[in-house]
This record gives structure tokens, C-alpha cells and sequence, in this order.
């Protein structure tokens, strides 16, 4: 079951997108003019976006690099990517 997340048109590099879906927070951006989708939490809690490249828990001070998910500062399990699917002008996931 494909649910949309937002439109097409906010692909551009740098943007970002905070969503709760089915009891899960996710977070998209744009890096390197390429949309990821993945869990919003630190593998410890709360995730939270500095920057288009970089995301830090706000709570365990976790720097991650979020074009993989790796922790760059900690050793902890990596943030989790989900598949992004796009129908027609809209963004979204595959449930």
C-alpha cells in the first residue's frame, strides 16, 4: 500500500521533511540531489536534523552520517533507511 508522504517538487538539495506515519517517525532530505528516507530516532532515541549532511541526536550528542545511516562519533547500530517510492507527483513509501 503506497502512502504519500508530500509532492515531487520539493526535491531540492538541502530540503527536509519530518513525518509520523503508522506510529513511526521519518525524516527525508536531499543529499547530493538524491531523497533518502529513514527512521527520525538515534538507535539510542530522538533523532534531530543540524543539516542537510549530518543529523545529531539531540539527546546523546550521536553525530550520523545520513547518506548511509552510520554513527560518525559513537558506536551504535546505524539509522534505519527505508525505500522511498514515488508515484506520479508524489513521495512517499511502500507499507
Amino acid at each position: 500500500m503506497f502512502v504519500a508522504l508530500e509532492r515531487r517538487f520539493d526535491l531540492e538539495g538541502g530540503h527536509r521533511s519530518a513525518f509520523q506515519e503508522k506510529g513511526r517517525y521519518l525524516l527525508r532530505i536531499v543529499v547530493d540531489q538524491r531523497s533518502i528516507l529513514m527512521e527520525n530516532r538515534c538507535p539510542r532515541r530522538g533523532l534531530h536534523a543540524d543539516s542537510p549532511e549530518q543529523g545529531r541526536c539531540s539527546r546523546h550528542g550521536i553525530a550520523f552520517d545520513l547518506t548511509n545511516g552510520r554513527p560518525l562519533n559513537a558506536s551504535c547500530p546505524p539509522l534505519q533507511r527505508l525505500p522511498l517510492a514515488f508515484h506520479g507527483d508524489r513521495i512517499g513509501l511502500d507499507l
